[in-house]
């Protein structure tokens, strides 16, 4: 005889696992630590690509102008404008990174500690 709430249970187990529950399950296979410390470092290579793309469009932008500028400006103020600026998108970066990611990877422990949960219960309805 079919048991209703098994049923149940079986299909929010399934849909979980055939939608979110394999990057959840990706998650939580790393140690909260490593998973950040991952994906800061990520952002910063990303921030860095990002970085160097929007300072060279704004080199090209008005190369010609930047060019006559050049033996007119002082050099080691705006390398040391760029490389500010640069520290400021970096740290940017990886700060809302490691917010997010503390957000997420809490959000998917919560979220496995439910399924196992629900995977403890359907087990107890199979021995009833």
């Amino acid at each position: 005889m079919l048991n209703e709430e098994r049923i149940i249970l079986m299909t929010h187990l399934a849909a979980y696992e055939t939608n979110e529950g394999k990057k959840n399950v990706k998650i939580d296979h790393y140690f909260r630590s490593d998973y950040i410390a991952v994906q800061v470092l990520k952002s910063i290579v990303s921030a860095t690509i990002a970085f160097a793309l929007v300072f060279a469009l704004y080199v090209f932008y008005d190369f010609e102008n930047f060019m006559q500028n050049l033996y007119k400006m002082d050099l080691i103020a705006f390398a040391r404008n760029v490389l500010i600026w640069y520290g400021v998108t970096v740290v940017a970066y990886g700060v809302i990174t490691y917010i997010v990611c503390s957000f997420r990877y809490s959000s998917v422990k919560r979220s496995l500690k439910c399924y196992y949960h629900n995977l403890k219960k359907l087990n107890s309805l199979y021995r009833e």
